[in-house]
């Protein structure tokens, strides 16, 4: 219709009652906006984000760029020893990365009844580790979300993990690949269902395992009792200064001679066709009084698992000065007793840790994850060359089962540039520069 049959006045209230609409849309929307942002940044607890409850995050962590929040991977129960548990952890997080996936915060076992399924103790993530800090921490790498809160707007669809010798690592990466993009990807939670994730193919170079295992943090009662520990090491040190000008150190040693340990690394020797993986007490004790770098006096904190150990003289028949102390000498068994066995490996692992030396056994992933994180903490304190020959540079730590100069053992350093977990994950002897 041509504009000059409408009466003025009709086209001037038309026009007016248009812009009045379009501002109070406006309106609409910048409120909608202020509160959105307004609520999800000044009130804490918990609050929607794509579907899914998440624990806020502090706002200097930053967006978690890359990584979605209304999509979710589901993954299996995780089960075995502390390392086995963290190793998987992280192979599930990274899982989640390639298909650009939150992980949904997944269950851990307090105990080693890995068989059992009934006996497993379920442990929540967030009862060892602290939920909070690790999405801080690794933000904008992986994301862990909870359970409560998702929207079930698509039926959860099932991703069977291959196994046997005919499912390859390509076959692996295709298959992940494939639930990246269609039809699969429309799915809300996508579950994997089958193997435990230590036992995934391993797709990820080891420094994306590291960014992964330094998001790790223990939550305050736990580190707390390794404190007390570490405190009573330190005590005994004191004392030893009496006599000595220089401060003690410590010196932590998992010694791995336990009758379940025993059979599994005789087994692992029979099969690799290798001599260096199981090592006696006599063996041990030896090689570590022969570390040159080792201060004399020296107390050592044997890392041992008790309740499986058959042979109750680890005591006796250490280098002279070095004090070799146990939990039951220490006094801290009490601290040990009140928890599952998951978090008893936990207060161990810190305490080695933190250890002025570390010797340990290169087929056992506790030791393996400690001298990865020990590695870490030297390359941050500006060592640009970890293999120039100082045995003391840094963090040090050494392989027992592997004989290295002067009848010690051999100095051990983390290959922070190799392709996979694959060392770490079940053992080497080539441990070294």
């Amino acid at each position: 219709m041509d504009s000059s049959a409408i009466p003025k006045g009709s086209y001037r209230f038309s026009f007016n009652s248009s812009s009045i609409a379009c501002k109070f849309f406006v309106l609409v929307v910048v409120v909608v906006i202020f509160s959105e942002v307004f609520l999800s940044t000044f009130f804490g607890g918990f609050r929607q984000d794509g579907g899914v409850a998440f624990r806020s995050i502090s706002n200097s962590a930053g967006p978690n760029y890359g990584v979605r929040r209304d999509k979710f991977l589901e993954v299996p129960q995780i089960v075995w020893g502390l390392n086995n548990q963290k190793i998987a952890f992280a192979r599930a997080c990274l899982t989640a990365r390639m298909m650009n996936r939150t992980l949904l915060m997944p269950s851990l076992s307090a105990s080693l009844f890995y068989k059992e399924v009934d006996l497993l103790q379920p442990i929540s993530f967030d009862k060892v580790f602290q939920f909070d800090k690790f999405n801080s921490l690794c933000n904008g790498f992986v994301l862990l979300g909870e359970y409560p809160g998702l929207l079930n707007r698509t039926p959860v669809y099932e991703l069977q993990k291959g196994s046997g010798r005919r499912w390859t690592v390509e076959r692996d990466v295709e298959q992940l690949r494939e639930a990246s993009q269609g039809p699969i990807d429309q799915h809300e939670v996508i579950r994997i269902v089958g193997k435990n994730p230590f036992l995934w193919h391993d797709h990820w170079p080891i420094k994306d395992y590291a960014r992964v295992f330094e998001c790790l943090v223990l939550v305050e009662e736990i580190a707390k009792e390794a404190d007390k520990v570490i405190e009573k090491i330190k005590d005994v040190g004191r004392k030893i200064k009496l006599e000595s000008e220089e401060p003690v150190p410590y010196v932590a040693v998992h010694m791995r001679i336990e009758k379940d340990w025993m059979i599994h690394c005789k087994k692992l020797e029979q099969r690799l066709n290798i001599t260096e993986i199981c090592s006696s007490k006599a063996e041990i004790m030896e090689r570590v009084g022969n570390i040159a770098s080792i201060k004399i006096p020296s107390v050592v904190y044997l890392a041992v698992a008790d309740v499986l150990l058959e042979d109750t003289s680890i005591l006796s028949g250490w280098k002279e000065g070095l004090v070799p102390y146990e939990k039951k000498r220490l006094g801290v068994v009490d601290i040990y007793k009140k928890y599952p066995y998951l978090i008893q490996s936990a207060i161990d692992y810190e305490v080695c840790l933190r250890a002025d030396v570390f010797v340990g056994n290169s087929f056992s992933t506790f030791s393996s994850l400690i001298v990865l994180e020990r590695t870490q903490k030297t390359i941050r304190m500006g060592v640009d060359d970890l293999c120039d020959g100082r045995n003391d540079v840094g963090w040090p730590a050494y392989a027992y089962n592997v004989q290295g100069e002067a009848r010690g053992p051999q100095r051990w350093i983390t290959n922070m540039t190799d392709s996979s977990l694959q060392a770490i994950s079940y053992g080497s002897i080539h441990i070294s520069c």
